[in-house]
């Protein structure tokens, strides 16, 4: 079995599976585990992050959408020499990773036809099907079902934890400050679970841009930061913004010295097996009298003062 992932949850995926040796190409995007990185690259981002804020981000994407322009590029002579039987795509984001009719296009390409999966989680429950599935279709049912009876038995552990909390506070998650984006998807489920209420988005639906006199009028208790693809530390400088906008200081999370900025790209915006890492550390912010200990250090940080890790 010779594998190309598209899209790094995938390729998470199949590392969770203990499949690296028949990984045979990844994006640019896929970067966990870090040796990943020594995988051959067969699609890359045409639209670079780096040296750009979010605004610019948001507008150079717009721009190639209005003209049709593609987001990705599949290298052609990668793809071939990797000669897959299971290329790993996606349906969920055109954005994020190389979407399905693009994927399918370079596969019709190649001399022969390798099986196409795409995925396309909406929630916790999608996510352990994919995985399953992946596991299906790489020969790997008993590893896959492993792996997905871990990440339950997790996801029940933090719920219990959580469920005990005398208080559900009122949550935002914002997976972009420039425009604003409320998190949707899997989060708001993330949210119940780790004990808090999800006041911008509902479970299972599209993320979707968020005017910031809404977020003002749902008074939220904590405030998220989780820009996609981000880590803490741009998290942070990102988060900051949100300082400046008129009528932060009327919040509740204002107030309570409850704004946070995560590791987005990691725990939050990857429907891969660390949206459960994601759960706890989602759990020890709400809840750190309740759930202590679960998450993964260095994934979040608190904005006031000086800023401390929650680990």
């Amino acid at each position: 079995m010779r594998i190309v992932s598209l899209l790094p949850s995938a390729t998470e995926i199949v590392y969770g599976l203990g499949l690296e040796d028949s990984l045979y190409g990844v994006s640019h995007g896929c970067d966990f585990p870090p040796r990943v990185r020594q995988k051959p690259v067969v699609a890359r981002s045409l639209v670079e992050p780096e040296g750009r804020t979010s605004g610019e981000i948001d507008a150079a994407v717009a721009e190639r959408v209005r003209d049709g322009a593609p987001i990705h590029a599949i290298d052609p002579e990668a793809l071939r020499d990797a000669r897959p039987d299971l290329v790993l795509t996606q349906g969920l984001c055109d954005v994020c990773a190389v979407p399905l009719h693009q994927a399918a296009e370079a596969i019709d390409s190649l001399p022969v036809k390798p099986r196409a999966l795409s995925l396309d989680p909406h929630s916790l429950d999608d996510l352990f099907s994919d995985v399953l599935r992946v596991g299906e279709a790489a020969g790997a049912v008993e590893k896959a079902q492993t792996l997905v009876d871990s990440l339950k038995r997790r996801r029940d552990s933090v719920a219990a934890l959580a469920a005990s909390a005398e208080t559900r506070p009122r949550v935002a998650c914002l997976e972009w400050l420039d425009p604003l984006m409320a998190a949707g998807h899997w989060m708001p489920e993330m949210v119940e679970l780790a004990g808090g209420s999800d006041c911008l988005a509902e479970r299972g639906q599209p993320s979707f841009k968020v005017e910031w006199p809404r977020i003002v009028e749902a008074q939220p208790e904590v405030v998220v930061a989780m820009p996609c693809g981000f880590d803490v530390r741009r998290g942070i400088a990102e988060a900051r913004l949100l300082m400046e906008r008129d009528g932060w200081d009327s919040l509740p999370a204002a107030a309570g010295h409850r704004l946070f900025a995560v590791d987005g790209g990691a725990y939050f915006s990857r429907p891969g097996p660390r949206l459960i890492d994601g759960l706890e550390l989602m759990a020890e912010m709400l809840h750190p009298e309740r759930v202590c200990g679960l998450a993964p250090p260095g994934g979040a940080a608190r904005i006031y003062g000086p800023i401390f890790r929650v680990s």
